[in-house]
């Protein structure tokens, strides 16, 4: 009998990054991303969709709807999990690099698209294919966790929807990557977060700012009639109530 092999952390690291950016329905054998990614790193499909179900079953917030993904987690899956959670930014961007090298000796120019986006942005003048890949990353993850949709007003025109991040990118570069500081918004509710106009309460509720609630009929119907509403909450990675707090003592006007 063949003894199998175990996977290296750079299999696993790839297998994370997939995970985080792809809808649990789509973890499948078939999924053209996934036989891409096998044949590069040397795996079946199979075995990758299975390695990232057994992401899906210490994902808490996959398991508390009752979808359990695979219960096979190695003792290494749960390791690299629970690095993960301690430092998501880190971890993915090891995964990106991972990719890096798989992009250096196996990705040809016609397919680089496949890792880059226009959407990003950053406080440095000259942005790296890198941090674009990080972004893009970023932004498939938040938007794949509140399937494709606003959290506030629940549109789901994905071109007019944006991963804002609780915490500006500018503030901290340590959670640029973070999941946890993400969430899925229409392009005017991201401008009214982004210039502290609106926030998220720890009960993941809406709050608006009274400089709001004063102005147009458009502003009251498109904004304020928000105020106190819940938002649509993630499949996965819930915002981090520490992040929420930052936003709402740092960026947020009440007035």
């Amino acid at each position: 009998m063949t003894k199998s092999i175990g996977w290296t952390r750079q299999q696993l690291l790839v297998a994370l990054n997939i995970y985080c950016r792809t809808p649990f329905g789509k973890l499948h054998a078939k999924n053209p991303e996934i036989i891409r990614f096998a044949e590069w790193i040397g795996r079946s499909p199979s075995a990758l969709a299975m390695k990232c179900s057994n992401f899906a079953s210490l994902d808490p917030r996959i398991t508390k709807t009752g979808r359990v993904g695979l219960k096979g987690a190695s003792k290494t899956d749960r390791a690299i999990w629970q690095e993960a959670n301690k430092d998501w930014s880190l971890l993915l961007e090891e995964s990106i690099d991972v990719i890096e090298t798989l992009n250096a000796k196996l990705i040809d120019n016609k397919n680089l698209a496949d890792f880059e986006s226009p959407d990003y942005s950053a406080d440095d003048h000259f942005v790296t294919a890198k941090a674009r890949k990080g972004q893009q990353l970023f932004r498939q993850t938040v938007l794949t966790s509140y399937d494709n949709q606003c959290c506030i007003t629940g549109l789901k025109e994905t071109k007019l929807i944006v991963a804002s991040h609780i915490i500006p990118w500018q503030k901290d570069k340590t959670h640029r990557l973070n999941p946890h500081n993400g969430l899925a918004l229409n392009s005017l509710h991201d401008k009214a977060f982004d210039q502290g106009l609106i926030t998220i309460d720890d009960d993941m509720t809406v709050r608006i700012s009274n400089r709001l609630k004063q102005h147009d009929e458009f502003t009251q119907k498109a904004i304020v009639k928000f105020n106190g509403q819940g938002l649509i909450l993630p499949k996965r990675f819930m915002p981090n109530t520490e992040f929420l707090q930052f936003h709402r003592e740092n960026v947020f006007t009440l007035n």
